[in-house]
């Protein structure tokens, strides 16, 4: 039984390629291209056409290959560089905020030191009066024996 089966099993095959090879031939696009010089051509040359054919299928590998090394080359290039730039970012972004905190330390204490002086200095405006009063009066006390 499994003999006759596998028999029809390759007619029923063999039709369906018949069936598809006409269903493309009938397709107008596919039947301009059947129609030109180089396919009839190539069907008239057999051992040509499955020379080509090898010849296609063999260069397919080393330049599909080279292909692959490129993508994964530029995607690692790529990711690299991500790498690099980040680094980069960060170092730059450390330096800022050292340059940042720097500024702020400087700020803080210059402002103390300015508020100190000012507070000195008012303290100082406060209590010259009584310190002018206290010139005028000494001077007046020296002029006046001086003169004697």
């Amino acid at each position: 039984m499994q003999p006759s089966s596998s028999g029809t099993d390759s007619q029923k095959q063999q039709g369906r390629w018949t069936v598809l090879l006409s269903r493309l031939c009938q397709n107008s696009d596919m039947a301009q291209v059947l129609k030109t010089k180089l396919v009839q051509y190539m069907g008239s040359h057999p051992f040509l056409t499955l020379t080509v054919m090898l010849f296609g299928a063999m260069a397919a590998l080393p330049a599909g290959l080279f292909l692959v090394f490129a993508l994964v080359t530029t995607g690692i290039s790529a990711v690299g560089f991500v790498f690099f730039e980040v680094s980069l970012l960060f170092v730059a972004g450390l330096t800022l905020l050292c340059i940042l905190c720097g500024l702020a330390f400087f700020s803080v204490t210059v402002s103390l030191i300015l508020i100190a002086f000012q507070v000195s200095i008012s303290n100082v405006l406060k209590y010259s009066p009584q310190l002018i009063k206290s010139v005028n009066v000494q001077e007046k006390e020296t002029g006046s024996k001086t003169q004697d």
